[in-house]
């Protein structure tokens, strides 16, 4: 089961946080969670299993 770790606004920020979670050897994806406007959001998505693991890892890069 995929579950939602962070929600970014923007196809570059989203790539950036995926390509660094990847980087530090996760399983992450990212599906299109919203739009307003101009304004797109991502939803970035790990096994349930490295949710919390996974958000550790965001505010240690300073993302969350």
């Amino acid at each position: 089961m995929w579950t939602a770790v962070y929600v970014a606004e923007g196809y570059e920020k989203t790539k950036e946080i995926v390509d660094a979670l990847t980087k530090e050897g996760f399983l992450i994806k990212s599906n299109l969670f919203s739009k307003e406007g101009d304004i797109v959001y991502y939803e970035i998505l790990a096994p349930e299993f490295e949710a919390q693991e996974v958000q550790n890892v965001l505010i240690d890069l300073g993302y969350i």
